[in-house]
This record gives structure tokens, C-alpha cells and sequence, in this order.
């Protein structure tokens, strides 16, 4: 077990603190990982949240904790650990110092920093955290997505934040990293020569990334309908899933090696600019619909306005023009309303060069690899084998599945949990590093710059479906189509 160590969040009764990050931290505490004397500190801008955070905060465990998984005495012992602490971030008075008084009691601990609040305070924050001297070698500060709205906005966070702390002391945050089963792709391709060797352009045909999301704005109304589904779904968690996909071996494990071999991968995807735009992508915006059997708003209907043109879909080809990767296409999808939540990578492998079984025996599947991510996390492999149940030489697909919860009982992921316990350890392996944000910012600007020249609204598509139609079409013009959750062969 590790020395005890302080975690100050600011946006403390925030959503994302309830919702993520406060079961997170219990979990810690529930596995044995939180060192007794280890304190976490809740920032909270009004008196009011102070008074009652550990009611609230008992109530979140309950609501966001996974089903059996709550239980009084750790919750109990959890809370012995949190303390909510009064202090608005925009204002430099005593509520800082006091900040640094109760920090210095324990000068020498690992200290991280985790900004649950807008990026627009980011500055501001580590401003005052240098001017009331609470930054020492120690000191780790965790940023949320998302950073910036463009290349020139994301640097200009990024600036802010390095006037105060090291790159080595940034740990920029993409939970999706976090995934265990993130990291089983990696020891998928790493650790096992038959899966390297068919890891490339001779043997894959394309590849799909998928995350759709089942919710509407859920609050997020002003952000959303700035940002839209590319900057706040496609910049981050489905490039950085595509790096790790389509990268190079790392030399080792280690942050370094593994952030050039993904940089190579941002460096190398084929530029899309004005009519390749077009061409390559589709956008959408969700109508009412029904969902399980509900009727759900519109976009526009939960916007409370009349028009807005802002993507709550994206559909992607982008090509990775290097040695391994020529000539296959990666198809990036994410969306809203969508008719299941899930979060998948589907590597397709190209057919058999030769058939040797008559038509008879029936049509040959190509083979598929599914990695999910959400919401069970597991690897699928599909295979043509003999059917059993017949004499007759019959083939069918055949699965063979990895479910971790089924394999590993007491399988609890949480990605969020293991991010934090990496930035207590100075481990910044599955964090993003600063190069990684330009190198993605500077593809995705220029589709956004070539969808604001055209007069062309986005593709309407039903609450509870797939998706607008365009986006199969994007894939039939290769002879594709998607492979949608639950509807798997």
C-alpha cells in the first residue's frame, strides 16, 4: 500500500464528481487501496453544499454504485475520508489560504489536483494555486475534458496550465483509457504473435469504433450545442481509441513509448479538407422518437429553440496512411438517442482467398474480432466452424467470447478509479499528452471549418435507431455495412 496521500477536487457537487468520481474513491476504500490518513477534499463553491455534502454525497453512492455494490460500514469508513471544503474558485481570498493551511499540515504527501469544472476556470484555478503556494514537487493536476473547441482554444488552456505546472505533472484525462479492456487490446496485439501477425492491411479488411449513448442533452444544453458530437465524442475518445488500434509496438510499456507510437498514428491520418468532408462524413441530429417503448423529445424540442444546425451524430471514413495501414478504411461513429448504449471496436478481416467447400455447406463469414468497452466489457472472436448438430458438412459462424464478468467474478471496472490511483502513482501512461491534443485538434478542424462553409444541415434520424441512413450508405459505397450491438452474427 502506498503512503497516504490528499486528492482535492474542485467542482466538488458537481455532476461528474457524484455521478464518477465520488464512487470511484469509494471503491478504493472498498478494495483496501485508500492508505488510512488519506484525505479527500471536496471544494464546494456555496455554504449551502457544505452543510449537507455527506448526505448528498451517501445519496449519489447509492444511485451510481453498481447493484449489491454499496454497503454502510464502507461508507462509513469512506466518509471518514471526504471533507467538503467551502471555496470559490473565482475569488482569491481567505478561503484559499485556509486551502493551503489544511494542505501544509501534511506538506510532504503526493497532492492531485482534479479540475471537475469548466476548462474556461482551468487558468484561473491554477492561478491561485500558485499565488497561495499550494503547488510543490509533489503536486499532480488532473484536467477533464473538454480542452478547448479548436486547435488555437486548446492551446491556449494548455499554455495556462504550463505556466504553473510541468508537462510531467498534467495528467489529462480520457476515462475511456482507463478501460480494462483498453488495456486487454493492447496485451491482445502485444503479447500474442498469432493476433500481430494479422494485425495489418494483408489481413484486415477495415476497421469499425463505435459509441453510441442512449441519453439526450442531460443538461449539458449550452455546452452541447456549442461543442457538438466531433469535438466532444470524436477529438478525444474515438482518436485516441484509434491510436491504439492502428499504433506501432511501443518499446516498452511506458508513457513515452507509447505516446510517440500514437502521435506517429495522428501524424499519419489522411488529411480531410473541404470536398473530401463531404465525401468522408456525415452528421445528424436527432428527431423525437421512441425509446424502450417511451416517446422522447427531439434535439430541438429539449434545446428549446427553433433551428440549430449543431451534429448530435458523426459518421467517419479516415484512412491511416502508412506501411501497415494502406488502404483500410477506419469508420468512426458516435451518437446520441441511439437504440442501445455500447462502446465497441469491430476489427473485420478480410475473406478466405480461396473457397474449398462447395456452395452447399453454406455462405463463409469473415472473421471478426469485437472488443466492447460498455456496457459489459468483453472480447468476441467469430470463427466458421462445422455445425455439430448435422452429419452433413455444414458451416456456421462460431463465437468465442471473453466476458470479464463472467471469467473474473469479482471483476468490478472502473475506470475512473484506476485513473486517479495512475495519477497518485506518477504514471502517466494512459493520460494524453499535450502533443496528443494539437495533432488531433489539427485533423479534426478542418471538417468543422468545411461543414460551417456548407448550407447543408445536418441528417435527421428517430430517437431509439441507428442513426440516419447516409451513415450505411457511407459504408455500402465500400461494400461494408455497421455492426451494431446485439445484432452481431
Amino acid at each position: 500500500m502506498s503512503d497516504p496521500f490528499d486528492i482535492v477536487i474542485f467542482g466538488g457537487a458537481g455532476d461528474l464528481t457524484h455521478r464518477k468520481l465520488l464512487p470511484a474513491l469509494y471503491r478504493t476504500v472498498a478494495e483496501g487501496k485508500l492508505p488510512a490518513g488519506s484525505r479527500l477534499i471536496a471544494c464546494c463553491r456555496n455554504p449551502a453544499d457544505v452543510a449537507d455534502y455527506y448526505e448528498r454525497a451517501d445519496e449519489a453512492l447509492r444511485e451510481h454504485l453498481s447493484e449489491g455494490e454499496y454497503r454502510a460500514d464502507c461508507a462509513e469508513q469512506f466518509q471518514q475520508h471526504l471533507q467538503p471544503f467551502e471555496l470559490n474558485i473565482t475569488e482569491a481570498n481567505h478561503c484559499w489560504q485556509a486551502m493551503a493551511e489544511l494542505l501544509d499540515s501534511e506538506a510532504d504527501r503526493v497532492r492531485v489536483y482534479y479540475l471537475a469544472i469548466p476548462p474556461t476556470l482551468f487558468g484561473e484555478c491554477c492561478h491561485h494555486l500558485h499565488t497561495f503556494k499550494l503547488i510543490n514537487r509533489n503536486s499532480r493536476v488532473v484536467v477533464e475534458k473538454p480542452l478547448g473547441y479548436n486547435a488555437s482554444s486548446a492551446n491556449a488552456i494548455n499554455e495556462e496550465i504550463a505556466r504553473y505546472f510541468p508537462e510531467s505533472s498534467i495528467y489529462r484525462i480520457d476515462h475511456y483509457l482507463g478501460k480494462e479492456t483498453v488495456q486487454n487490446l493492447m496485451a491482445l496485439r502485444f503479447t500474442n504473435v498469432i493476433f500481430e501477425h494479422l494485425w495489418d492491411a494483408k489481413s484486415i479488411d477495415h476497421v469499425q469504433i463505435s459509441i453510441s449513448e442512449t441519453v439526450g442533452l442531460e443538461g449539458r444544453a449550452g455546452f452541447y450545442n456549442e461543442a457538438g458530437a466531433l469535438r466532444d465524442m470524436v477529438q478525444n475518445h474515438l482518436l485516441q481509441l484509434l491510436c491504439l488500434v492502428a499504433m506501432e509496438s511501443p518499446h516498452k510499456m511506458k508513457a513515452s513509448s507509447i505516446r510517440a507510437e500514437k502521435v506517429k498514428v495522428l501524424e499519419a491520418l489522411r488529411p480531410l479538407r473541404g470536398e473530401d468532408v463531404l465525401r468522408n462524413t456525415v452528421r445528424g441530429q436527432y428527431v423525437a422518437g421512441n425509446h424502450n417503448g417511451k416517446l422522447v423529445p427531439g434535439y430541438l424540442e429539449e434545446l428549446g429553440e427553433a433551428g440549430s444546425n449543431t451534429e448530435t451524430f458523426v459518421a467517419l471514413r479516415a484512412h491511416i496512411d502508412n506501411w501497415r495501414w494502406a488502404r483500410v478504411p477506419f469508420y468512426l461513429r458516435t451518437g446520441k438517442r441511439m437504440k442501445q448504449r455500447c462502446a465497441e471496436i469491430v476489427i473485420q478481416y478480410k475473406e478466405v482467398s480461396h473457397r474449398v467447400y462447395p456452395k452447399e455447406a453454406g455462405p463463409l463469414t469473415p472473421n471478426r474480432l469485437i472488443i466492447r468497452l460498455q456496457p459489459e466489457e468483453s472480447i468476441q472472436l467469430t470463427m466458421m466452424a462445422k455445425d455439430l448438430d448435422t452429419l452433413d458438412m455444414r458451416l456456421q459462424p462460431a463465437t468465442l467470447n471473453l466476458n470479464f464478468s463472467d471469467t473474473y467474478k469479482r471483476f468490478k471496472s472502473d475506470a475512473y478509479k484506476r485513473l486517479i490511483l495512475d495519477a497518485v502513482a506518477a504514471n502517466p501512461s494512459l493520460f494524453i499528452h499535450r502533443d496528443e491534443v494539437g495533432h488531433a485538434w489539427a485533423w479534426i478542424d478542418p471538417i468543422i471549418e468545411a461543414w460551417q462553409k456548407t448550407d447543408e444541415a445536418p441528417h435527421l434520424y428517430r430517437s431509439g435507431t441507428w442513426g440516419p441512413p447516409e451513415s450505411d450508405e457511407l459504408l455500402a459505397e465500400d461494400g461494408s455495412a455497421w455492426f451494431n450491438a446485439g445484432e452481431h452474427a
